[in-house]
Formats: structure tokens, C-alpha cells, sequence
């Protein structure tokens, strides 16, 4: 990554879910595809591999002859689904974990929750030193909601698209909850839609007779997080969010702009790590493919 301040952006960016739709791999497959890109020059960008996790077994089995040996090279980061039988799902993560120690190791799970009862209920399941996204809803509810997952240590999540039209959230919810959670100071992850750098419309599936809609770009999300970590209003974020320019978005050496604003290398270092951690992308050649046709990646 030639640019400082696109490589800050970018590093560890996309959590590989091709196991979801529209991709809807199978284990080998994703697997397969995980290691590939795992050898590109644009790893770097690559995040965990996102798995169920009552199919952690079958991840183990379709990647034992990918997975690095022990000492050998970075193990493989998985973030486990974690589905409506809590504590029986969070019960498969310390046997896989002993299984592939060295290897691979689940350092993360992503549940939902509706209620702040429901959700410190699970969390308080959930084996030590895991880190905990809990997907909520950016309505009312949003507020006690973060301040339940600040006083269990846990993160949020937001889904930000899927395969009908009403699965993509209006921008302006999106802005909300991003500015809710950086005033709470819980980091948050998105997922699902954010294949495209931009805001555009899109086919929503891989299927030719898919419905298209306007998607959320992953540009637009982590550059708001990184002006919404700087003090701009929900007006702003929401400006930033609806951006279908991409000559808008500009990286030179040391910052990202968007029109008037301007954050640093530093900047978007801080925001990785303190706000905005990743997105899931059942695509890991859509967001890179885009970035080269952009000129961010060479």
C-alpha cells in the first residue's frame, strides 16, 4: 500500500463471509477463498473469516490443509455467529480453539440482541477474552442499547444491506448510529451490503434477474465514522453518507478528504481502533476489484 493514509483506512477491513448470501459458499469454497487471499498483495485489507458457530467443526475440517502450522505463519482470525442458543454456540469456541491453537482461533464472536436485558444476558455467556458485537437496531432503542454493551465491554454491530431492498437502511438511520456510538465510545463493526467503496445502485444478488437498489458504500461508512470521531454532526454524516461521487473521496499521502473535511493518517488509525473496527463482505474481489478501478489500491 503505496499511500499511508489509504493503508490506515484499509487495513483489516473486510470480515470474509462468503458462507452468506448472495455469495452462499459452501465451507470448502470459502475456505478455499479465504486462503487465497490470505497470499494476494492485497491481504493486508483482509480481515477474520466469519463462520457460524455450530459450523466451527466443519471450518476445522475444510481448512485443515490450509491453515498455517504452528510458528509458521499468522494464524487464521475467525469471528463466530453466535445463533439463538447462546450458550450451546459459545460452548463450541474453546474446543476449536484447542484444536487449531497456533492455527486458528476464534478472537471474536457477533450475536443479536433486541432488548439491553437480552443482550448482557448473552454477553454474560460468552467465554473470557472474546471480543462481542452485539447487531442492533438503529431506532429508539439505540441508546440503551450502547450503554448496555459500554457497561459489558462489548461492541455493536449494523446491518447495513442484504438481498431485498428493505434490508438497506435509510442513510440517515446509518448516521444516527454512527453518531450514537461514537458519543458512547463503542466501536462498532456493519455488515452485509458494502461490497462497493461507494453509494450506488447496485444488483443486490449474483442472480440475473436480481432486484437492484441504492447500496451503502463502505467508503462513505468508515469516512463518516472518521468525521463523526472528529466532532461532525448527524447533518455532515448523513452528507457523507449519501455521496455517490467518487471523485469525492480523495487520499493523498498523509489524509482522506471529503469535500471540506479532511482527516489524517493519524486520524483513521484512531478510528480503526476506537470506532469503526470492520465490515463482513460475503465478497472479498468486489471491494478490492472497486478500489483498483477507483486508483486507491495499484
Amino acid at each position: 500500500m503505496s499511500d499511508a493514509a489509504a493503508g490506515a483506512l484499509l487495513s483489516g477491513l473486510v470480515d470474509y463471509a462468503g458462507l452468506f448470501p448472495p455469495a452462499a459458499l459452501s465451507m470448502d469454497a470459502a475456505a478455499l477463498e479465504y486462503a487465497r487471499w490470505r497470499r494476494a498483495p492485497e491481504a493486508f485489507m483482509l480481515g477474520r473469516f466469519v463462520a457460524p458457530a455450530a459450523r466451527l467443526a466443519e471450518l476445522g475440517r475444510a481448512a485443515e490443509a490450509l491453515l498455517p502450522q504452528p510458528g509458521a505463519g499468522e494464524p487464521w482470525h475467525v469471528s463466530a455467529l453466535i445463533g439463538t442458543d447462546a450458550s450451546g454456540d459459545a460452548a463450541l469456541v474453546r474446543p476449536f480453539n484447542a484444536a487449531y491453537a497456533g492455527r486458528a482461533a476464534v478472537d471474536s464472536v457477533e450475536l443479536k440482541a433486541a432488548t439491553p436485558a437480552e443482550a448482557e444476558a448473552s454477553l454474560g455467556g460468552l467465554p473470557a477474552g472474546l471480543t462481542a458485537y452485539v447487531e442492533i437496531a438503529p431506532d429508539d432503542t439505540l441508546a440503551p442499547m450502547l450503554a448496555a454493551l459500554k457497561r459489558r465491554g462489548a461492541r455493536a454491530k449494523i446491518r447495513t444491506g442484504g438481498v431485498v431492498p428493505t434490508a438497506i437502511p435509510e442513510p440517515r438511520d446509518v448516521a444516527r448510529f454512527i453518531a450514537a456510538c461514537a458519543e458512547a465510545g463503542v466501536p462498532f463493526k456493519a455488515t452485509a451490503g458494502l461490497h462497493h467503496p461507494v453509494r450506488a445502485e447496485q444488483a443486490l444478488t449474483y442472480e440475473l434477474a436480481s432486484p437492484r437498489a441504492v447500496m451503502h458504500g463502505f467508503l462513505n461508512v468508515f469516512a463518516a465514522a472518521v468525521f463523526a470521531r472528529a466532532g461532525a454532526d448527524s447533518a455532515q454524516l448523513e452528507a457523507v453518507l449519501r455521496e455517490t461521487q467518487p471523485s469525492a473521496f480523495r487520499f493523498d499521502a498523509s489524509s482522506l478528504s471529503w469535500r471540506e473535511l479532511r482527516a489524517t493518517s493519524q486520524a483513521l488509525e484512531a478510528t480503526r481502533r476506537d470506532l469503526a473496527s470492520s465490515f463482513g463482505s460475503c465478497s472479498f474481489a468486489e471491494p478490492v476489484a472497486d478500489l483498483r478501478a477507483l486508483g486507491v489500491l495499484p
